[in-house]
């Protein structure tokens, strides 16, 4: 009997997307997705698995991203917001680490000066920043405050004169030991609200150490940083950036973004998983012939659809300017969640070899667990959803 070859590239439903959900994108959106999709199949995943290993960023690939020109899709290109996910998921899908240094510079960054800062700073700094002439980080998180942030900011600032004086520490800021600019977010000593500024890196007093040893995203180097007298002009000063709650306004979207990536990497682990259950035999024939496979092919298919259909309302919602907070919590709670599934469903069924970085599911399992961590832990974003539905706070 003749051994049937089977073409998994061409099988039905080969790109994941079993209820189509791309068919609610314009034709010209569809066309730009393929585009970017030709984009990353060239230049990012054939070296995702050596840069991961080696967790080092190809610098060299920033002036090709910026040939490609995602930056800002709604807010800058007049794509809808249902666009800019799918888009977001695809880089994700691709390589974690690379989607995860476009959301800090084009979501977090970006998204900081495009929603808090004056139209005149805006004029003066976007067309850099859109031309990726100049990289940005987001400078949150500290070493003593995670969810605890919008109350508990360590880093300070203090207003003398024209100038502002910067105190303090940041931890895990994507991108900042080779960025030309920090947006900071300091409590200010005189009235106590959280403000943002905007830091150029090579400022007196400014320090990036990048932080080694991780599991996760190892291609994106993350950095603690440390302030010491960085003292800048108010004209540095987000103007539109004088309370958490304006810093608020960038994390919902960027929540979204998150979420976004939680379906990427789903897809990502359904296109190894299914690849690899059809062309691996035991038993004289492929596993993917085994019920128990099959199972856990349909598992995580099952879960991205459910997070993806999740994600196109909440979309929908955002370019009709409808999202909430707590809808962007709700989905990064639960997409994050389908994800861990998943991914542990797709080193399943590559046994042993799935946790060898070579087949692509090691790091697909590993990289999950920072997504599932930031832009609110998993339990924050339950509870912030928890308190919408009972109008109770089960934290301070």
């Amino acid at each position: 009997m003749s051994k049937t070859t089977i073409d998994v590239d061409n099988l039905p439903y080969a790109d994941g997307d079993f209820y189509a959900f791309e068919e609610l994108l314009s034709d010209k959106e569809r066309a730009r997705l393929e585009e970017i999709r030709a984009w990353l199949a060239r230049e990012v995943r054939p070296h995702a698995v050596d840069w991961w290993n080696q967790g080092v960023f190809p610098q060299e690939l920033i002036p090709k991203i910026a040939e490609l020109d995602p930056m800002s899709p709604v807010h800058r290109q007049g794509y809808s917001n249902l666009f800019a996910g799918i888009c977001h998921a695809e880089f994700t899908r691709a390589d974690a680490s690379i989607a995860t240094f476009l959301g800090v510079h084009d979501g977090l960054f970006t998204g900081s000066i495009e929603a808090l800062a004056s139209k005149e700073q805006q004029e003066e700094w976007l067309p850099d920043i859109y031309a990726m002439k100049k990289i940005g980080a987001f400078g949150l998180t500290e070493p003593l405050g995670g969810s605890d942030v919008a109350g508990g900011t360590r880093t300070t600032a203090r207003r003398d004169g024209d100038s502002w004086i910067l105190n303090g520490a940041k931890r895990w800021i994507g991108n900042a030991t080779f960025s030309d600019w920090v947006v900071i977010y300091a409590r200010d000593v005189e009235d106590n609200q959280v403000k943002g500024f905007m830091v150029d890196t090579s400022t007196p007093g400014f320090t990036s150490t990048k932080i080694e040893n991780k599991i996760a995203l190892r291609t994106v180097e993350n950095a603690d940083i440390v302030l010491e007298d960085v003292v800048i002009s108010d004209d540095f000063h987000l103007k539109g950036a004088n309370s958490f709650r304006d810093t608020n306004k960038v994390l919902k979207v960027t929540r979204l973004a998150v979420a976004w990536q939680a379906v990427g990497q789903q897809l990502a682990a359904f296109d190894v998983a299914r690849k690899y259950a059809v062309e691996r035999e035991q038993f004289g024939r492929p596993i993917a012939s085994f019920q128990l496979v099959q199972q856990q092919l349909v598992q995580i298919l099952g879960n991205t659809m459910s997070s993806m259909g999740m994600m196109v309302r909440l979309s929908q919602l955002e370019d009709a300017g409808k999202a909430k907070d707590e809808q962007s919590a709700l989905a990064k709670a639960f997409t994050t969640a389908r994800m861990r599934e998943s991914v542990a469903a797709g080193r399943n069924v590559l046994g042993g070899n799935g946790i060898v970085a070579d087949y692509g599911m090691a790091k697909i399992f590993s990289d999950a667990e920072a997504i599932y961590s930031y832009e609110g832990t998993q339990e924050i974003n339950t509870l912030v959803a928890g308190r919408s539905i009972t109008g109770i706070a089960a934290f301070v």
